[in-house]
């Protein structure tokens, strides 16, 4: 993307000089001598920065700032006065100004001025992208469950949602979903049009994990050129998730902590304190309980946190779900990679039910993918999976289940045969109607008739060894 410079001086020196040089930088350059040119060049051409002298033949440079900002807040506008008034430029920022120069200044600070500007509107743009795709993937239909504590989570997850500002902590095994859950706050919330927008606490170092939440101000370090807002500003009246919150910094803690009672925070190397509206969801794989006795967690802050606690649950506590998870994966990729998986072979779900999944749902998400990438079928059964959980799989038990055999006593049969048992006897009941007996079963009708078909050639196969 090209992105579009206003130059606006009365010095046509000035205005040439700066056009050569962000020309050659491959921007897109026009220029205007006063107020009025300006005004007509911002309506036409709507640049993304303006580098705006303060004194103009026909307008006061803050006058124009201001007018500027009306018509398009986004623009990023750089103000340049000879005078050093301290005074105008406290009024700029006021009004919005994106920076702030005293001539003379030497070309690298306007360069690195309009380099800074442009990275800002590079990050507002990535942030509104990515608010956009929230909104448009989110579906409550995306999070599958409907065993008892996926239904309790959810009654929490409502109410909490009816709050604006309350702070919610989710807990939970790497994997569990606490992302999801966390977009499910911010969509179902009054916050829904406003960012939601994440960091990895773990991911950054202290300094450069506050520089990221609060920002910083020009100079507030070496290679601080420009001002640079934080996540916290961006996503002023959204909701702001600190994922991974155990990992923060001590000395984070404490700011976040204050930051979270008065919402208020104060850039690197800045004087003034910012407020900002927004609600703080934390979510974390760890116990913040063991980190507070072991002294890597503040107790103040965790007990700010768990205003609303909600505990996700495993997979493997979520038995009932496994199968309907598995099928909604199944679809997912399916369509994605343009296959023809369908259904699943009741011996895979009845083994996925046993699996104690350590990833989690991740883990179940990530093994269908592979499968349906990598194999062609209708049915997804055991030949399907990768070796190493076929060999988990077997290594559950001994592949064998009690069950009734024809003759009523007690005997021990493997789950397929009890499955192909069990098929049959639905089969009888429905007086041999396939529609009706996969409509019991819970399975398609394809799959029905795959696995009687499986099941009489099993037969004669049987039939002819003896």
């Amino acid at each position: 993307m090209r992105y579009r410079v206003l130059i606006v001086d009365d010095e046509e020196l000035i205005r040439k000089s700066l056009s050569s040089v962000f020309d050659d930088r491959g921007y897109a350059i026009e220029s205007a001598a006063d107020g009025k040119h300006a005004l007509d060049h911002f309506a036409r051409w709507s640049p993304h920065v303006v580098v705006l002298d303060m004194r103009l033949p026909d307008f006061d440079g803050v006058d124009l700032l201001r007018e500027l900002r009306k018509r398009d807040s986004s623009a990023q506008i750089i103000m340049i006065t000879a005078h050093g008034d301290i005074s105008h430029a406290v009024q700029a920022m006021k009004l919005g100004a994106f920076d702030f120069l005293r001539k003379p200044y030497e070309l690298e600070e306007i360069l690195h001025a309009v380099e800074q500007a442009v990275r800002n509107l590079d990050r507002d743009r990535r942030l509104t992208l990515y608010e956009e795709r929230n909104r448009a993937s989110f579906s409550r239909d995306i999070i599958v469950g409907d065993c008892s504590k996926m239904k309790q989570v959810w009654e929490t997850v409502e109410k909490a949602a009816t709050s604006k500002s309350t702070t919610v902590l989710l807990q939970g095994e790497s994997g569990t979903g606490k992302e999801l859950f966390a977009r499910a706050i911010h969509q179902l919330s009054d916050r829904s049009e406003a960012p939601l927008v994440d960091i990895n606490c773990s991911s950054f170092q202290e300094s450069l994990l506050e520089n990221e939440l609060f920002g910083h101000e020009k100079g507030a370090f070496t290679g601080a050129t420009g001002r640079k807002r934080g996540l916290v500003e961006l996503c002023d009246g959204g909701t702001l998730l600190l994922d991974e919150v155990g990992e923060a910094p001590l000395v984070t803690q404490a700011k976040l902590l204050r930051f979270i009672e008065d919402h208020t925070f104060r850039r690197g190397g800045g004087a003034a304190d910012l407020s900002v509206d927004i609600r703080i969801i934390a979510a974390t794989n760890a116990s913040l309980e063991d980190a507070v006795e072991r002294g890597r967690f503040r107790k103040d802050f965790f007990y700010r946190l768990k205003v609303v606690s909600i505990d996700l649950p495993p997979l493997r506590e979520r038995e009932d779900d496994v199968g309907a998870l598995a099928l909604f994966f199944l679809d997912r990729f399916s369509r994605k990679f343009k296959k023809q998986f369908t259904d699943i072979d009741p011996e895979v779900v009845e083994s996925f039910m046993r699996y104690p999944w350590p990833g989690n749902v991740r883990e179940l998400r990530n093994l269908i993918e592979r499968v349906v990438l990598l194999e062609d079928a209708e049915i997804l059964g055991v030949e399907h999976l990768p070796d190493e959980l076929q060999a988990a799989f077997s290594g559950l038990d001994d592949g064998k289940s009690a069950a009734i055999a024809p003759e009523g006593k007690l005997g021990m049969v493997t789950l397929r045969e009890a499955g192909d048992r069990h098929i049959l006897e639905i089969v009888r009941a429905c007086d041999g109607n396939r529609t009706h007996a996969a409509k019991v079963l819970g399975i398609s009708r394809q799959h029905l008739i795959t696995r009687l078909r499986q099941i009489e050639e099993k037969k004669v196969s049987t039939e002819l060894t003896c």
